[in-house]
């Protein structure tokens, strides 16, 4: 089956919520899917980007970006892959793959220094996220599982040694999320 990715619109909120209910476990599937249906609606500057994998005209993965500020620059612009889903009767199949590589490579055409993910280690590596692209940078909250928080450069930009304490968008201004 043909995977299409496209962007994602308010008339996909009940599917992407969808999404995420079936790709993570119980205890988290509500706080995921409320996240996702709520980036829906952020009218961030530089903006918020949901995308939707389809197969067949059914929805079957849904990923987002948001940005990210930063005391470094003015210059400097990062942003978050959170979050990513594929219902389970679509995984191991390469539609979160597709939805990931589509994000990195719309926001390296639009000159962003740094795309950051708070996940599992052995899958976003795949990507060229690392821990090591990470130092320096603090999440906005504190983290269950610090050796998630990971980082892909995109452009090289020169900061200083000091540490920065990254600032999220309002729907992950949650300790849950984090």
């Amino acid at each position: 089956m043909p995977v299409q990715i496209r962007p994602a619109t308010a008339d996909d909120r009940d599917d992407i919520r969808a999404v995420h209910l079936g790709a993570f476990p119980e205890s988290e599937a509500h706080l995921v899917a409320k996240l996702a249906a709520d980036l829906l609606s952020e009218t961030s500057e530089p903006e918020t980007i949901s995308w939707v994998a389809e197969c067949d005209g059914e929805v079957v993965g849904h990923m987002a970006v948001s940005p990210l500020t930063a005391d470094i620059d003015r210059a400097w612009r990062g942003y978050i892959l959170a979050p990513l889903g594929v219902v389970p009767a679509h995984q191991a199949r390469g539609i979160g793959t597709k939805l990931v590589q589509n994000g990195i490579d719309v926001l390296s055409q639009r000159s962003i220094h740094a795309l950051f993910v708070y996940g599992d280690p052995r899958y976003y590596g795949a990507f060229g996220f690392s821990a090591a692209s990470a130092i320096g940078f603090l999440p906005p909250y504190e983290l269950e599982q610090p050796i998630g928080w990971q980082a892909r450069m995109l452009r090289p930009f020169v900061a200083s040694e000091r540490t920065f304490r990254l600032s999220c968008v309002a729907p992950l201004r949650d300790p849950a999320y984090w």
